[in-house]
């Protein structure tokens, strides 16, 4: 399938919108048109709203109408990954356990996209309870990859990369605790963001592990992930962990350039990637250089204990989060003769095989006589992580990594090794350990023709030089077609 047009732009769309030159209703079938006629292949979506769609853009094109600002997403299409809440509407992490469930509340994200003017058009497709690398572990069966529907779009926001990749929607929310956004950002050659922990409110985010996980968006282009960062930031008191300070806007960033900029090589990065993911890394270090940026080498010696300590922290974090699905205040509930039986044939019926591996391993870390030994230990490493890290940004503004090691790759080719799976994810978990931004980009392609994503990383709060070497990345690509 060839990339969206332009006209997938959000930015674009909005601008339509809001002058009246576009109607957000048109702007909707349009989308609803591509999702009628490859859904059934790709299966981004556990639930198309397209009434609830319909009506929303209709109440868009009568404010405007009305000499009203709709908002600065006016008409745009948005795909919701299905952890986020929205009232009344069905949210099951795709996961059995979470069966008929509709929450009473809209996660603070999807507040902030209505408000915005914003069209939601379903919930996507992921691996059960955010729990992998390649949406193969959802209840509700696997998410292709428009670019190679033989291929997964990476996990576990699969179905909302692809629903940006295929079309669908022009953006989509989707949720980073280890890579989740980034990884099939790149697999599905679209820009996907994790912030800064604590930029976007988790208020409705079903919880993974929730000192790691981060609402993201996946677009197009550098520009729209920036305007839709810049409408769903900032404080929100009803997260106690989100940031209580003004957010600089993103769209202003992107315009400024990378002169003078410094972008780091890290030269004890964990070996692995393949050859072609390398050459394209190689190849933004040369666009930047070339665009005014200087290149520094800078060292993250813990970068490599990244993948350990993550497998023991968030692990523990979903013991504990998911001990809640036992059956008796809201989902899927097996009959058995007393409380307890009930609690272990509802949890066996209705948690997949990842989810039970991880519940088991948290579990055993978080146990008397192994928690100083397991989670107490990856827990000072990841303190070493974020030192690391610290000291890097003293000599670089960002840095610059493969995304993913590989392109995207068939499906069932890592299912029965866990950890083959895992190290999928080598180049993204040690962010989320940090709590830094992370960014993918799209860079061209590698074998097979397939999408090769970069990672642009920066410090706390670093969004605004992260987006400007985005945004040079993706000019240089441009220049080069």
């Amino acid at each position: 399938m060839s990339a969206p047009t332009s006209a997938s732009s959000a930015v674009q769309i909005a601008a339509g919108v809001r002058s009246g030159q576009l109607k957000a209703a048109d702007v909707l079938e349009e989308h609803l048109a591509r999702i009628d006629n490859r859904e059934g292949e790709i299966h981004a979506f556990n639930l198309v709203l397209a009434d609830q769609a319909r009506a929303a853009a209709a109440a868009v094109d009568a404010a405007v109408a009305a000499g009203n600002d709709p908002g600065p997403l006016a008409g745009v299409p948005v795909a919701l990954k299905d952890n986020m809440c929205t009232h009344g509407i069905a949210t099951t992490c795709s996961s059995k356990i979470l069966d008929g469930w509709k929450p009473p509340y809209d996660a603070t994200v999807v507040t902030r996209l209505i408000a915005a003017g914003a069209v939601t058009v379903g919930k996507t497709n992921l691996d059960e309870f955010a729990m992998g690398s390649s949406t193969e572990n959802s209840a509700f069966g696997a998410t292709r990859n428009p670019r190679d529907t033989s291929r997964v779009p990476g996990g576990s926001s699969g179905g909302s990369a692809a629903a940006v990749a295929a079309g669908f929607s022009s953006v989509s929310l989707g949720s980073d605790t280890g890579g989740s956004i980034r990884q099939p950002a790149a697999l599905c050659g679209v820009v996907g963001v994790k912030p800064t922990y604590g930029y976007v409110s988790r208020y409705g985010l079903v919880a993974f592990a929730s000192s790691l996980d981060q609402i993201g968006p996946f677009t197009n282009t550098v520009e729209d992930a920036a305007l839709l960062l810049d409408v769903i930031g900032g404080h929100d008191p009803m997260d106690s962990t989100s940031i209580p300070a003004p957010q600089p806007s993103l769209l202003g960033a992107i315009q400024q350039g990378v002169e003078g900029l410094r972008v780091g090589r890290i030269t004890d990065l964990p070996e692995g990637a393949d050859p072609d993911v390398v050459e394209r890394l190689e190849a933004a270090f040369d666009a930047l250089r070339a665009a005014g940026a200087t290149i520094v080498d800078v060292q993250v010696p813990a970068f490599s204990y990244g993948l350990t300590a993550y497998y023991l922290i968030a692990p523990a974090e979903a013991s504990s989060n998911l001990a809640r699905y036992d059956g008796v205040r809201y989902g899927m509930r097996v009959n058995a003769p007393d409380t307890n039986s009930m609690y272990g044939v509802t949890r066996t019926a209705g948690f997949g095989d990842e989810v039970k591996r991880r519940i088991m391993l948290g579990t055993y870390a978080l146990s008397a006589g192994y928690y100083d030994a397991y989670y107490g230990k990856a827990l000072k490493v990841r303190r070493m992580i974020a030192d690391d890290f610290d000291r890097a940004y003293q000599r670089a503004d960002v840095l610059l990594t493969p995304t993913s090691p590989t392109v995207a790759f068939p499906f069932g080719a890592k299912g029965d090794n866990p950890f083959a799976m895992y190290l999928c994810d080598v180049y993204t978990i040690p962010t989320n350990l940090a709590g830094h931004p992370g960014m993918s980009v799209p860079f061209g392609t590698g074998a097979e023709g397939l999408p090769v994503g970069v990672q642009v990383l920066s410090g706390t709060l670093g969004e605004p030089q992260m987006f400007r070497t985005a945004a040079a990345l993706e000019r240089a690509m441009g220049a080069a077609k």
